[in-house]
């Protein structure tokens, strides 16, 4: 089938934003949405009718509505947290599954055919069951996953495809939720991944939380002294403060209980405040590069992505660390989304592509529970090292523990800690063994393909008898009713229809800038607003479109 027929798509499901992109006619193509845009929200939000709004709307809700909203689920992927919208509630990947599907159906109106399949990109450093739940969010999303890559690799593969050059690079890789460190090395047509290494728990929302635990504090409130909607709009306040740093210093006037109240940000107060988040982003550097045996002196090259990246801190403590300026002529936001895009084209055989040749690698060490010496259990026997190129097959040899054992359990585990009670659980299986009467040998091998499937095979060394098993790739924790349930209920959402999404996204805006401003500002936008609705009641297309576009604009220029 054409590749017009049936399009595969990069997407990269990100923290803050998210995106998806098409290769077509030689090159990466980002694809826009229903406003017009490259970027879309990762946020959902549920209206006061019970209709699911994702993106730009669902985002200005969250200051409005802020108990009706999410934001930044990707960050617990994997994990039990629930999110209650509504009177409805919602896993992280039932919700990043509204955000795919959002994108899915943005991209069959721009393309004009099925989307199916998809390359989606996921932290270097997400876990084996974060992986999964990313691949189960897919699937409730309607897509077929053909693989899972790396965030800084698809990054890396879109900066190798317009550069054409051959260097050793650092792909210095911050989000909305997740920190990322690649390093390797381009000589096309090959792209070869040496160590990555990350923290899924630092991003661009820790800096905005930083600042507002600082004005807080400054303000003499706790956090619960604020109403949702209160600290929502503070926190949506900083977040811009944040943005405009780089201007200068900043001046943010809030109101508390009807008292105005005042907190000024400069560039040293905010290193201050920032101190502890820019030391945590110094460890996985220095372990990426001794992973991959180099020193900053031999990098040829810095590549930033991700939004995050932008902060004026962020570049200087880059350019500190390694003494050069990172390059910058690539937008940080939209490198993850061309290179998912172009790994598609790969994956498809696109003949302007598949001369490239990427490698990657297992960014953390898989093994499995063993004892050590005698009478200590729950220690994690390495067999597959953190950074090992991929695909790869490793072996390691084990001992039953005596005579008389006629059962051995082997239990996978992920992770960088010396006992399994302090890594990642992934799988575990039964052998059974033969009646010998001694201690039995038994080899156990670890093989791992480049979409992450693991394969666990034992061999018994005192009959050659041989055991196979593949880690189920469905998440822990969710049987087939569990996932049943899921497809059903998100089945059953009214999605807010793409057509009437802009005229949606514009009455959230001028709420949002209601709700932020005072005085003569706050009146005029309640006069738009008031004049929005009362063109949307008339119900007349090419007005609401006119109106529309005129107040997005004088709405963008007020808010500047």
């Amino acid at each position: 089938m054409s590749e017009v027929a049936k399009p595969l798509v990069g997407i990269d499901l990100g923290t803050t934003n998210s995106l998806i992109a098409v290769w077509r006619e030689g090159r990466a193509e980002l694809i826009h949405n229903a406003l017009g845009e490259v970027l879309t929200p990762s946020v959902v939000s549920v209206d006061e009718d019970g209709s699911i709004l994702v993106g730009q709307a669902a985002r200005a809700r969250l200051t409005t509505h802020p108990e009706r909203s999410a934001a930044a689920f990707k960050r617990y992927m994997g994990s039990d947290k629930r999110f209650e919208l509504g009177g409805q509630t919602f896993s992280p990947e039932e919700l990043s599954a509204l955000v795919l599907g959002t994108l899915k159906r943005d991209a069959e109106a721009w393309l004009g055919c099925p989307v199916e399949e998809a390359v989606i990109s996921v932290p270097a450093y997400f876990s084996d069951e974060q992986r999964k739940r990313t691949c189960f969010a897919a699937e409730l999303a309607g897509l077929r996953v053909q693989r899972l890559i790396n965030e800084p690799t698809a990054a890396a593969m879109a900066y190798g495809l317009h550069e054409q050059q051959c260097e050793r690079t650092l792909v210095f890789d911050l989000g909305g939720g997740t920190f990322d460190v690649t390093v390797l090395e381009y000589g096309l047509p090959l792209i070869e991944v040496h160590a990555s290494t990350g923290d899924n728990f630092l991003g661009g929302e820790d800096f905005t939380a930083a600042l507002l635990q600082a004005c807080l504090k400054d303000g003499q409130l706790v956090p619960g002294s604020l109403d949702g909607q209160a600290l929502a709009s503070l926190g949506d306040a900083l977040e811009q403060l944040k943005c405009k740093l780089g201007d200068g210093p900043q001046r943010l006037v809030w109101s508390v209980a009807g008292e105005l109240r005042e907190w000024s940000l400069d560039e040293v107060r905010a290193q201050q405040i920032w101190a502890p988040l820019l030391a945590r982003l110094r460890a996985p550097i220095e372990q990426a590069l001794r992973d991959a045996r180099l020193k900053a002196a031999d990098l040829d090259s810095l590549v930033l992505v991700g939004g995050a990246t932008r902060m004026g801190v962020v570049q200087q403590l880059v350019a500190t660390l390694f003494g050069r300026l990172p390059y910058r002529h690539l937008d940080p936001d939209t490198l993850v989304a061309l290179g998912a895009a172009a790994q598609a084209a790969c994956k498809a055989r696109d003949q302007a592509i598949e001369e490239i040749i990427l490698t990657d690698v297992c960014p953390y060490t898989l093994g499995i529970a063993s004892m050590r010496g005698e009478d200590i259990s729950g220690a994690f026997s390495p067999i597959i090292e953190r950074n090992t190129v991929i695909p790869c097959s490793r072996v390691q040899r084990f001992y039953s523990t005596h005579p008389q054992q006629r059962q051995i359990r082997i239990e996978v585990y992920q992770g960088e800690r010396p006992w399994v009670r302090d890594n990642i659980f992934i799988d575990s299986f039964d052998v059974a063994l033969p009646a010998t009467g001694e201690i039995q040998a038994l080899d156990v091998r670890f093989s791992y393909d480049i979409n992450g499937l693991l394969e666990v095979d034992v061999t018994l060394l005192a009959n050659g008898e041989r055991h196979a098993h593949s880690i189920d790739r469905s998440p822990s924790g969710l049987d087939e009713a569990a996932r049943a349930a899921s497809h059903a209920r998100l089945q059953g959402l009214k999605i807010h229809p793409r057509d009437a999404l802009p005229n949606r996204t514009l009455s959230a805006r001028l709420e949002r800038a209601w709700m932020q401003t005072l005085g003569e500002e706050r009146e005029r936008i309640g006069t738009w607003l008031d004049e929005f609705n009362r063109v949307l009641g008339e119900q007349q297309p090419a007005q609401i479109s006119s109106s529309r576009q005129r107040l997005n604009a004088a709405l963008d220029e007020l808010l500047l």
